[in-house]
């Protein structure tokens, strides 16, 4: 049985560093910014972790986007489709990290498909 477990929660923001500060106040966090991706991840000592999008065209405020591990994104876009879902986003590279994938359910709720360069971290 593939492992479907969420391996990575997003909170939409319009200010990174004020969420971080916010997020680590409140439940103490560990914060950690990626200056070459410009991205905020927090870590709450027992996964799934998270970060900060930028509220733009793609995430909208009070928007939470769930990551779910997958084997096969091509394949899992592809049955969400059938299933009627709407592709978001095709697979795409994530340098250095791993591949993404989004679609949104027939109700609209919007998930991501995620594999990692180093499938034992999920």
């Amino acid at each position: 049985m593939t492992k479907r477990n969420i391996v990575h929660i997003e909170f939409s923001t319009r200010d990174p560093k004020e969420s971080a500060k916010f997020y680590g106040d409140l439940f103490g966090w560990k914060m950690e910014t990626d200056e070459s991706f410009d991205y905020t991840q927090w870590d709450p000592g027992i996964p799934p972790g998270g970060g900060f999008s930028p509220v733009s065209m793609g995430a909208t405020a009070g928007e939470v986007m769930v990551y779910v591990a997958s084997e096969d994104i091509e394949a899992d876009l592809k049955r969400a489709s059938e299933l009627g879902a709407t592709v978001v986003r095709e697979k795409s590279e994530i340098p250095g990290t791993g591949w993404w994938g989004v679609f949104k359910d027939p109700t609209g709720n919007v998930c991501a498909l995620y594999t990692s360069l180093n499938p034992q971290s999920n």
